[in-house]
C-alpha cells in the first residue's frame, strides 16, 4: 500500500462502519417492547425483529465471503452500506411485523459486509503484531455501542416514536458510506483469489476449534443481552434504565479486558488467556442461573453477576478473533465470515429457542446461556491445538 496514505483514518473510518452494523441492533433493542403495542403482537413474535436482522447478517457474511474474490471490496463494502441505509428507512415506515421483520431480513445481510472485509483490511495496513493490537483496539470502541446505543435508543423513545432509531441508522450509514469512498484502502487484484474455500476452513480443526468456541461465547452474551429487556420488564418488574446500567457495567469490563487481552496474551499463552475467559463466562452464567432459581430481582444485583461475562468476552474476544484471521492465511475474508457467521447463527438459534420460554424469567434465559458456555468449553479442551 502506498506510504503516502494515512493509516489512522483509515482505521478509524472502518470502525465506523463497524459500530453502524453493531448499532442495527442495539440502537432498537429499547424500542422492542413498544413495537408489541404498537403492532399487537406478542413478546416472542417480536424478537423475530432481531432474529431476522442477525439471522440476515449470517446469510451476507457467507455471500460477501465468496462475492470478495470477484469484487472489489471498497466497492462492495460502500454498496452493502447504502443498501442498509435503504433498509433503514424502509424499517422506518413498515405498515406490519411481518413487512418489518421482512425487511429487517435485508437490513442484517447489507449489515455482513463491514465484518467481512475490515479485518482483511486491517491486517494489510498493519503489521502482525500492531495487527492484534488495533483488532483489540476496534473491538473496545465497537463494544461502545452496545453501552451508548441502548441509552440513546431510550433517549429517542421519550422524544419520538419507534421510527427514530431506523431513521438515525440510515442517515449513520450513509454518511459511512461516503466516508470510505474517499478512503484509499488497500485492495488485492481480482487475478490474485485467495486460496481455499470456506470446505478447507471447515475441515480444519484447529481454526474450528477457535472460531466455533468464539461463537458459542460471544453468541451466549449476546443472546442474554437480546433476551434481557424483556426479562428486566415483564418478570424482573424493572424499566429499560435497568438494562441500561447493566449493559454499562458489562461494556465497561469489556473494554478493560479488551485492552488488556493483546498483551496478556504475549506474556501467558494465547490458549491460557482464552481458556481463563471461556470459564469465567461460564461461572457468569451459573451465577445467574442460582440468581434466578431464588426468584432475585434486583437489577443492581443482575448487573454484577452479568459483568464477569463481559470480561470474559474482553479477555477471550480479541486473542481467539485473531488467531482465527491467522489460521486462515490469505484465506482470511472467509476466515472472517466465517467466524462471524457461527457467532450470528448462534445468536439466531439463540434468540429462537429463548423467545419459546422468556417470559419464565431469568433462570430459563440463563440457563441456555449457561449451556452455550458449557459447550465452548468442552469444544476448545477438546479440539486439537496448534
Amino acid at each position: 500500500m502506498d506510504s503516502k496514505v494515512k493509516k489512522v483514518p483509515i482505521f478509524f473510518c472502518l470502525v465506523l462502519c463497524v459500530m453502524t452494523s453493531i448499532a442495527g441492533t442495539d440502537l432498537v433493542l429499547p424500542a422492542i417492547p413498544q413495537l408489541i403495542r404498537v403492532f399487537h403482537t406478542t413478546p416472542d413474535v417480536s424478537q423475530w425483529i432481531l432474529s431476522a436482522y442477525v439471522g440476515g447478517n449470517a446469510c451476507g457474511l457467507l455471500l460477501f465471503g465468496r462475492l470478495s474474490d470477484y469484487f472489489s471490496r471498497k466497492k462492495l463494502l460502500c454498496s452493502a452500506l447504502f443498501i442498509f441505509s435503504l433498509a433503514s428507512f424502509g424499517c422506518a415506515y413498515s405498515p406490519s411485523i411481518s413487512v418489518l421483520v421482512a425487511i429487517r431480513f435485508v437490513q442484517g445481510i447489507a449489515s455482513a459486509a463491514a465484518p467481512v472485509f475490515i479485518p482483511g483490511f486491517i491486517r494489510e495496513l498493519f503489521d502482525e503484531r500492531r495487527t492484534a493490537r488495533a483488532i483489540g483496539l476496534l473491538g473496545s470502541l465497537q463494544a461502545l455501542v452496545p453501552a451508548a446505543a441502548p441509552l440513546v435508543g431510550v433517549i429517542l423513545l421519550a422524544l419520538f416514536d419507534w421510527s427514530i432509531s431506523f431513521k438515525l441508522l440510515a442517515i449513520l450509514t450513509a454518511a459511512a458510506a461516503g466516508m470510505v469512498m474517499i478512503q484509499e484502502l488497500p485492495e488485492r487484484h481480482h487475478r490474485h483469489r485467495s486460496s481455499g474455500d470456506f470446505t478447507s476452513l471447515l475441515r480444519n480443526p484447529i481454526y474450528l476449534r477457535y472460531a466455533l468456541t468464539h461463537a458459542l461465547t460471544v453468541g451466549g452474551m449476546i443472546t442474554f443481552v437480546f433476551g434481557a429487556p424483556t426479562v428486566i420488564t415483564l418478570t424482573m418488574h424493572g424499566t429499560l434504565n435497568d438494562f441500561i446500567i447493566m449493559q454499562v457495567t458489562n461494556i465497561a469490563g469489556y473494554i478493560v479486558a479488551a485492552n488488556l487481552s493483546p498483551r496478556l496474551a504475549e506474556k501467558y499463552g494465547a490458549d491460557k488467556v482464552i481458556m481463563v475467559g471461556t470459564c469465567l463466562a461460564l461461572s457468569s452464567a451459573i451465577a445467574l442461573t442460582g440468581y434466578g432459581m431464588l426468584n432475585g430481582t434486583g437489577t443492581y444485583v443482575l448487573a454484577a453477576l452479568f459483568a464477569p461475562m463481559g470480561i470474559a468476552i474482553g479477555l477471550r474476544g480479541p486473542t481467539g478473533f485473531y488467531l482465527g484471521i491467522v489460521i486462515s492465511g490469505d484465506n482470511n475474508a472467509r476466515g472472517a465470515a466465517l467466524i462471524a457467521f457461527f457467532t450470528f447463527t448462534m445468536v439466531t438459534l439463540g434468540s429462537l429457542v429463548s423467545a419459546e420460554f422468556i417470559t419464565h424469567g431469568l433462570m430459563a434465559l440463563a440457563a441456555f446461556v449457561m449451556a452455550m458456555h458449557l459447550l465452548s468449553l468442552l469444544l476448545f479442551v477438546m479440539l486439537p491445538r496448534p
